[in-house]
């Protein structure tokens, strides 16, 4: 499925936030006091990557970075080596979409970093849902950062979808990207305006992170999905788009419709909130079991059809 280029955080060419941890990272490395492994962690959404992106975009294209606008020009042949991962001295995994890195993987990147980069220059090895890596290729990873190269560099971002093992932690200097409300509403602001899109989902009521906001808002509109539709249709049709698909971003739709519907649940008796929460747990449990068991969609639906409409 193709999607628009905003969905690429490597498209960033602004940076949206993060501005005094951009500018905190390059003095630090200007300075040679850099930590060779950082671990990123936040929301899924909330700036990580393109953080990390800009950074390496004002070390290794700093001609054509403006620093005081916090942008890279958009003709860079830098950026188009970057986005194409064939910049020799940037290696990037990802251990999302359910399929954890193997320790094929993580042997092939000891290989890789144990010889020299083809330009003289440091080495950034960036590893996106780190938290998703199966244990085998974490217990790996933990010996290749414990003794780093001179000229590597580790960044591992958390995106807290599940909790990371405590000595990957322990091993990683960790910075916190953090939004307070107005900045997460600012950011999106900023985004909608950058990429001339039309609002579907309430920024305010969504909560969602900015990058989740785009994306998710994208999707509505596409398939125009209301969110005030009957919650078991909604779900319905995503699981339709995720099979066609096969693409785990409409899961995280279907978990954001979701929470909003039983957050959008008002009662004034605790019985009932604690009856909703129930539903809620017993529809998040089926799915789960769904995706890992790969039970029948109808006896799925069936199942939460009959649970709502007896409760």
């Amino acid at each position: 499925m193709i999607y628009p280029s905003f969905f690429d955080s490597k498209n960033s060419t602004n940076l949206f936030g993060s501005k005094k941890n951009l500018i905190f990272l390059q003095q630090l490395y200007k300075k040679q006091k850099l930590p060779k492994v950082l671990m990123f962690t936040g929301k899924k959404g909330s700036g990580k990557s393109t953080l990390i992106n800009h950074f390496l975009f004002s070390i290794f294209d700093n001609k054509n970075y403006d620093l005081k606008n916090f942008r890279l020009q958009n003709n860079s042949n830098f950026l188009n080596q970057f986005r194409n991962n064939i910049f020799p001295n940037i290696i990037y995994l990802k251990g999302s979409d359910y399929k954890s890195i193997k320790i094929d993987d993580i042997r092939e990147l000891k290989t890789k970093i144990s010889q020299s980069a083809i330009l003289n220059r440091d080495r950034f090895i960036v590893l996106d849902d780190v938290e998703v890596f199966n244990l085998n290729s974490l217990n790996a990873l933990l010996k290749l950062i414990e003794e780093p190269n001179e000229r590597n560099f580790f960044f591992l971002i958390n995106n807290k979808t599940k909790p990371i093992i405590e000595t990957m932690r322990s091993r990683s200097i960790e910075i916190n990207i953090l939004l307070n409300e107005t900045d997460r509403l600012e950011i999106i602001k900023e985004l909608l305006s950058t990429f001339n899109i039309t609002p579907y989902i309430d920024p305010i009521e969504s909560l969602l992170t900015p990058g989740d906001y785009i994306k998710f808002n994208h999707i509505f509109t596409e398939y125009n999905i209301q969110i005030d539709n009957n919650l078991v249709d909604n779900i319905s049709l995503l699981l339709d788009l995720y099979k066609k698909n096969k693409d785990i971003i409409f899961i995280n739709v279907i978990y954001f419709v979701i929470d909003f519907y039983f957050k959008n649940l008002r009662y004034d008796k605790a019985s009932q909130n604690d009856k909703n929460y129930e539903i809620k747990n017993f529809i998040f449990n089926n799915l789960n079991k769904f995706l890992l068991y790969n039970i029948n969609q109808k006896s799925l639906i069936n199942s939460l059809n009959n649970k709502l409409c007896n409760e």
